[in-house]
């Protein structure tokens, strides 16, 4: 005997499927793939370091909770994207900075950049690089005190601690004598999460393979820079092992909030990034440009979606009048 009793659907908006990710289970993945660098930029430069990545990730954490508590919001702590922003900071900062000066751009970082404009998913740049530029602005001699590798291991630190220059400077006095194998493993001065190409690689392989990253924007940002140091009579691969083109192409760049949703709108980005980082290099009066060229790419970000969106199924394509 038939059943005739219609069948009741239930009707709702999309995704109609769930792939169990969250907010916290992406970021994570990202504190994990950060992890070889912070390893070996504790080996490189000691306890500074490991103080350093500690207080911007705590301050990071405590600020978000402040901050929702003041605006009466639910708490978004356990989500651990201050925390990733904690660690982004810390990576790009000089291994002796003043850890006050860690402290207010971990602020600036939570409370000024994301927090004011709604929190996670409604910041336009990226907190991290924001705030690096706020103290690269503020506190300039400060934020250019590069350290020598293993200099707490000195008999007399205090004097080896601000005794070397960055590749990137080297390059832009025409007096790089640093080894290309230094260069991939880390054996310079710089930032302390940056310095180390081979650790920073290593996390981009685990995200990659866990599907948190797609790889158009780090090869369309990398490419590109190796593209215009080649066009310039450079060595390509000085200026994609030197600075921050891998740490920013891989860990920030591919943001979730601040870079196109699309492949081509992230090609797009990818090169418009290397593109101001080497305009940056060859011609300004910064020898690194990774931070500005991110910061500025995602204010790109919205027109970029703009033109590179696709129509959506089901509609009408507007013809061209020929038959």
């Amino acid at each position: 005997m038939e059943n005739n009793t219609p069948t009741m659907l239930s009707v709702s908006s999309s995704p109609h499927r769930h792939s169990g990710e969250n907010t916290a289970y992406i970021m994570q993945d990202v504190l994990i793939a950060l992890v070889p660098a912070a390893l070996m930029s504790v080996v490189y430069f000691g306890w500074r370091s490991a103080m350093l990545i500690v207080l911007c990730t705590a301050t990071c954490v405590l600020t978000e909770y402040v901050c929702r508590r003041i605006m009466k919001r639910k708490q978004t702590i356990s989500d651990f994207s201050a925390a990733v922003t904690g660690v982004l900071l810390a990576f790009n900062l000089p291994p002796t900075l003043n850890p006050l000066f860690a402290v207010l751009g971990s602020v600036f970082a939570i409370a000024v950049v994301k927090q004011m404009f709604g929190g996670i998913g409604m910041n336009f740049v990226n907190p991290a690089l924001a705030a690096r530029i706020f103290l690269l602005i503020s506190f300039p001699s400060h934020m250019s005190r590069w350290s020598l590798p293993f200099f707490y291991m000195s008999a007399n630190s205090a004097t080896d601690v601000v005794s070397t220059a960055t590749p990137l400077a080297q390059m832009a006095s025409d007096n790089m004598n640093t080894p290309m194998i230094d260069l991939f493993i880390g054996l310079h001065g710089g930032c302390l999460g940056e310095t180390c190409a081979l650790a920073l690689l290593l996390g981009g392989m685990y995200l990659l393979l866990r599907k948190v990253i797609t790889p158009h924007i780090p090869l369309a940002f990398i490419g590109t820079v190796a593209i215009i140091a080649l066009i310039a009579g450079q060595n390509p691969v000085a200026h994609v092992l030197s600075g921050g083109v891998i740490l920013g192409s891989v860990f920030m760049a591919t943001d979730y909030t601040t870079c196109p949703v699309n492949k081509t709108g992230r090609v797009i980005y990818g090169i418009g990034c290397g593109i101001i980082t080497m305009t940056i290099r060859l011609f300004g009066s910064l020898p690194e440009g990774v931070s500005y060229s991110i910061v500025l790419m995602n204010i790109l970000t919205p027109h970029i979606e703009t033109l590179t969106q696709s129509s959506p199924f089901g509609s009408e394509v507007k013809s061209s009048g020929k038959q």
